[in-house]
């Protein structure tokens, strides 16, 4: 059960001295450090610090102005804690997710986020129909006209907030396509993914195929995973998903896995039947022996 500190400062003139002798006072022995506006939220550091908590530790800040500037990336980065059965304390703020009454404050704050981009929507919709009523044409001049310039800052622009979506959540999902692929067919690593808890993004298969792109185009993902996959005989497929299945949970008894093939998965029987049983599973991982994969 480890605290992993993290501390930030905006600019290079500034240095994170007090944050640290503060971390280190609650017991931190691992401390990262970011020098990047709170507005960013492409900091490396906080990208490791995110990566590098497992179940049970607790990610500890000063302040919540050191991790986030903004509620939805608060929460954002407390549901990926919650995903990996790790926690959020902050020294100077009442919020602690190891506990409940820092759960409802941290509830109450989706609450108020959540109100507060309702009102901002009605605003905006408000203000566009007083525009149109004035005769005004709401939108970018330079889109309207079709600039080309615009259109490709915008189109840049779109790219790039992909690519950090894709970068603030990956870790919950691309080691699961690293291990995978190209063993086994894009389809059955989605499923895989689907069975992820709690949900991971929404992806179909299309989309799944396009983030993988884009983040081996980026650098932080193996070229190897967009390779074709083999045709492989039934038995052999679930006998690498079952092998999968074991390394990333490897307290799993045969009845679990049995559960996890029938309900999760939906993967069908030898037989094609719907519902796997322990000595099923059994036989499989015999198979997965023969073949080396365990």
């Amino acid at each position: 059960m480890a605290l992993i500190g993290y501390a930030r400062v905006s600019t290079d003139e500034q240095d994170t001295a007090a944050q640290l002798s503060a971390l280190r006072a609650e017991g931190c022995t691992v401390i990262l450090e970011d020098k990047a506006s709170g507005g960013s939220r492409d900091r490396p550091n906080l990208a490791r610090a995110l990566e590098r908590v497992r179940h049970g530790d607790t990610l500890l800040v000063v302040r919540i102005d050191r991790l986030a500037r903004s509620l939805s990336h608060l929460l954002e980065i407390v549901e990926t804690l919650r995903g990996k059965g790790a926690y959020f304390r902050s020294i100077h703020d009442p919020i602690d997710t190891s506990s409940a009454q820092g759960m409802l404050m941290t509830q109450m704050l989706g609450a108020f986020a959540e109100f507060e981009r309702a009102l901002i929507r009605e605003r905006t919709r408000a203000g566009l129909k007083a525009a149109v009523a004035r005769g005004a044409r709401p939108g970018n001049p330079k889109m309207l006209s079709r600039d080309p310039a615009a259109i490709a800052d915008i189109r840049y622009s779109l790219k790039e907030r992909y690519l950090n979506e894709l970068l603030n959540d990956r870790h919950r999902w691309l080691p699961t396509v690293a291990r995978l692929r190209p063993h086994l067919p894009w389809a059955l690593v989605l499923r895989q993914i689907r069975a992820i808890t709690p949900a991971v993004r929404s992806f179909s298969e299309r989309t799944l195929v396009k983030a993988c792109r884009t983040l081996v185009k980026a650098g932080y993902a193996d070229a190897a995973i967009l390779e074709p996959a083999p045709r492989l005989p039934p038995d052999t497929r679930v006998a690498r998903l079952v092998a999968d299945r074991l390394k990333t949970h490897p307290n799993s008894s045969l009845r679990d896995i049995a559960s996890w093939l029938t309900r999760d998965l939906r993967e069908p029987t030898p037989r094609r039947g719907l519902a796997w049983s322990p000595e099923g599973v059994r036989r499989v991982i015999g198979q997965a022996e023969k073949l080396s994969l365990i």
